[in-house]
Formats: C-alpha cells, sequence, structure tokens
C-alpha cells in the first residue's frame, strides 16, 4: 500500500523536437547498431561503439551478412550487406585502412569481369528475402577480362559502393573497373527507375572527374523530370506514376535525389520544389517518432529493422538543409 503523502513519480519532459522524439524511437525499436548511430550522429557519441556494432555483421570473407541490409536474411556474406557497412564506415569517418582493403578484395572476388557487383548472389538461397530482391544464380565468370561482364551485374549494388570509396580516396585494382562499369552503366541510362538513379547520383556525388559528372548528371536530371520519376507536387500525389514493381504509394521525392545541398541532383529542382520535398519530409515524422518506410513491406522484422535506418537517414537530409532544430 502506497504511503499517504508521497511525492508522484516525475513525469518525463515533452519530446517537440525531432531529434527528441527520434531518440525515444531509437532506444524503443532500433538494433544495437543504429542506436549507436544515432548517439554518434545526435548525441556526441564515439565511433569506437558503432565500429564494435559493425563488427558482428562481418565475416571471415571480408564481407558482412546477418540481415545487415533487413531485406536480406541469413548470414552470408552480400554485395548489399557490405555496401550498407561502408556506408557506415564512411559516417564515422573509418572507411579505409586494413578493414576496406578486406572489403575490396571480397568485392573483388564477387563482381563480374566489368567490375560490377551482383545485388544477391546465390549463397542466399535457402535464407529469406524480400520478394522484390533478385537473386542471380550463376555465378560471375572466372575472367576478369574487362568488358566482357555478366549481365547481372547491377548499378544498383555497384554505384553506391564505388562513390563511396572514391569520397574517401581508396584506391584498389578492383575499383578502376567498377568505376568503368558504372560510367558505362550511367552514360546507358535512358528508361530508369529512381533506385536506379539515386545510385547513379551516389556515384557522380564523389568520382574524381567533376566535368565527366556534371554533364551525366545534367542528362539524368532531364531524364527524372522528362519520365517523371520525382513527386514535384507531395499534395498531389496521384498525378505521378509509380515505377513498374514497386509497391503502392512508392513515390520518390526530390529530397531522395538530393540528400543534401551538395548534391548534384539539387540543380534538378526548383528552390519551391525542393522546400515542398522537405515539408513533406519532415511531416512524416510519425507519432512514435520514427520515420515510415515507403517500399513493399513483406516480414515484420525487416520493417521494425528498417524504420530506424530511415529515421536517421531523414534526420541527415533535414540537417543538411538546416532544417534540424534541436
Amino acid at each position: 500500500m502506497a504511503e499517504t503523502g508521497a511525492s508522484p513519480l516525475p513525469s518525463a519532459p515533452p519530446a517537440h523536437s525531432p531529434i527528441l522524439r527520434a531518440e525515444q524511437f531509437m532506444w524503443l525499436t532500433a538494433r544495437v547498431l543504429e542506436q549507436r548511430l544515432f548517439s554518434y550522429h545526435f548525441l556526441d557519441g564515439g565511433p569506437d561503439p558503432v565500429q564494435t556494432a559493425l563488427d558482428a555483421y562481418r565475416n571471415e570473407d571480408g564481407g558482412y551478412g546477418h540481415a545487415l541490409e533487413p531485406d536480406l536474411r541469413g548470414p552470408v556474406s552480400q554485395p548489399l550487406h557490405t555496401g550498407r557497412a561502408l556506408r557506415v564506415l564512411d559516417a564515422i569517418e573509418r572507411c579505409g585502412g586494413q578493414r576496406v582493403e578486406r572489403v575490396c578484395r571480397y568485392l573483388t572476388a564477387v563482381s563480374t569481369a566489368d567490375g560490377a557487383l551482383p545485388a544477391v548472389l546465390p549463397s542466399q538461397r535457402g535464407y529469406p528475402a524480400a520478394p522484390f530482391v533478385q537473386v542471380v544464380d550463376d555465378p560471375p565468370p572466372a575472367s576478369n577480362t574487362p568488358g566482357q561482364g555478366h549481365h547481372h551485374g547491377s548499378l544498383l549494388a555497384t554505384g553506391p559502393v564505388v562513390g563511396l570509396l572514391h569520397r574517401n580516396e581508396v584506391w584498389h585494382a578492383w575499383l578502376f573497373r567498377a568505376t568503368d562499369f558504372c560510367w558505362q552503366a550511367i552514360d546507358c541510362l535512358e528508361t530508369s527507375h529512381p533506385y536506379e538513379v539515386e545510385a547513379a547520383v551516389a556515384f557522380l556525388d564523389t568520382v574524381p572527374d567533376r566535368s565527366r559528372a556534371e554533364a551525366a548528371a545534367d542528362r539524368l536530371g532531364r531524364l527524372v523530370r522528362e519520365q517523371r520519376l520525382a513527386a514535384l507536387d507531395p499534395e498531389r500525389l496521384d498525378a505521378y506514376p509509380v515505377a513498374p514493381g514497386y509497391a503502392p504509394g512508392e513515390h520518390h521525392f526530390p529530397h531522395d535525389f538530393a540528400k543534401s545541398p551538395d548534391s548534384l541532383a539539387r540543380a534538378w529542382f526548383t528552390d519551391e520544389e525542393m522546400t515542398r520535398s522537405l515539408d513533406f519530409l519532415a511531416a512524416e515524422q510519425e507519432a512514435d517518432g520514427g520515420w515510415p518506410i515507403r517500399w513493399r513491406q513483406w516480414a515484420p522484422a525487416a520493417v521494425l529493422e528498417a524504420r530506424p535506418m530511415v529515421t536517421i537517414e531523414a534526420l541527415h537530409t533535414l540537417r543538411a538543409y538546416g532544417r534540424l532544430v534541436g
């Protein structure tokens, strides 16, 4: 029985700012890795705990697995997991040294003849994976003859990885072939999908040949507008088509392509279009403090693990544009 006259427990202060609301969401739902990433970016946490958490996903072959990319379950290394690991290392400024050298050896081993990375290798067979993820049934050819590439090489998997390595001034023999593959793939893009354009931008924003990157980005920007791949008015989403194979309502917005004002994709959109896009992004924060995922939901665990990642990315974009306070 409670003592009469006892003081009530103090109530927690209301979390009004996006960061404070997101913090509660992270402690409630996120994996240790995303909790430590959030702490590093927004709570003055250090990089060592992030790297320690990331090590749990690393395999002996130098790649990463164990559902680091939530839509691929199981322990085996995959290029998509490894690309996610590189993004974490880049975020904490640890994308270099022997650790990344081992990653590059893994990427060399699984790449196609022209240096491209398949999205998902056949080792994924037998483990759960999202139905929209294509598993490559035949492995890359043994020969690494430039120009004789395996047709399953993917700009989606290769572009962001190559861009991150260039951003961190990593040099490796595989990177030269992979860079050539990305240039060729981007030059050939005519009818595209939003995620493929995002991968191209991730490459173009950091590749050393800036004049060629600017020219390629200018052409891609015209393609995005002509094919209406970006929803320029969030209040009229029914006026914008959803790419074939995407989930209903899986639109892309200017902030998805231009994740910061420094991106080459920022020139694709007017100030008014960008403002509407960022207003929409800020308003997407849900009652629990997290941001939603817009792609097809297929398993509860994948959704639960992906939302903290999406939340951190949303906060990064808002902060890059000076839209984050508190």
